[in-house]
């Protein structure tokens, strides 16, 4: 078992994974997701589908998304081609960072992961073209419960990177977060 380096961001909750990498003159082996090394740094949800999805061109958008309760979804979430400027929002009505919102650049190269807890917000934008990612997710889809917020949501603010935006027409006729009815309210800080 490698436990993966884990580095804690501005957002308590939010965190970037580093799985351990064995290379030789063969390639690389890695595990990718394991419950018991995530268990060892304080990750202890229990993942239940599997997401991946493909951006043809640099700058496509897909956010802000999330579940609301009582079907909220953490993700893990990682770039297996390309690059994607990855962001979490925190959402959870109360809290001392609500609105804030932190970035990381996850790629094939890098090979980062972002976990982002329930009561976040997510939304990311290729920087590259024919960017691919994958995520996990500790609830299933609930279509009822599905919801967006729009990706440049003044009050939220997120300082994109300067490539023309695409956006999805679901994306685009998302509500602010003002006319949101997000449901998360913060409970205080948990592990």
């Amino acid at each position: 078992m490698a436990i993966p380096r884990v580095t804690e961001l501005a957002l308590p909750g939010v965190r970037v994974i580093e799985p351990v990498y064995f290379e030789d003159f063969r390639g690389y082996y890695c595990e990718s997701y394991s419950a018991r090394s995530l268990h060892e740094v304080g990750i202890d949800d229990v993942f239940v589908q599997d997401n991946h999805f493909l951006s043809l061109k640099r700058g496509t958008i897909r956010g802000i998304h999330f579940q609301n309760d009582p079907y909220p979804q953490a993700k893990l979430i990682r770039c297996t081609r390309g690059s994607l400027f990855d962001v979490a929002v925190d959402l959870r009505k109360g809290s001392p960072t609500y609105k804030n919102w932190v970035s990381v650049i996850l790629s094939a190269e890098n090979r980062k992961q972002l976990y982002i807890p329930r009561g976040f917000g997510h939304i990311c934008m290729s920087l590259v073209d024919d960017t691919e990612g994958q995520y996990k997710v500790d609830a299933p889809y609930m279509p009822e419960f599905d919801r967006a917020i729009a990706w440049n949501d003044e009050e939220i603010g997120i300082q994109w990177p300067p490539i023309a935006p695409i956006v999805s027409p679901k994306d685009e006729k998302a509500p602010a977060l003002v006319m949101s009815d997000v449901n998360f309210i913060y409970a205080g800080e948990s592990k």
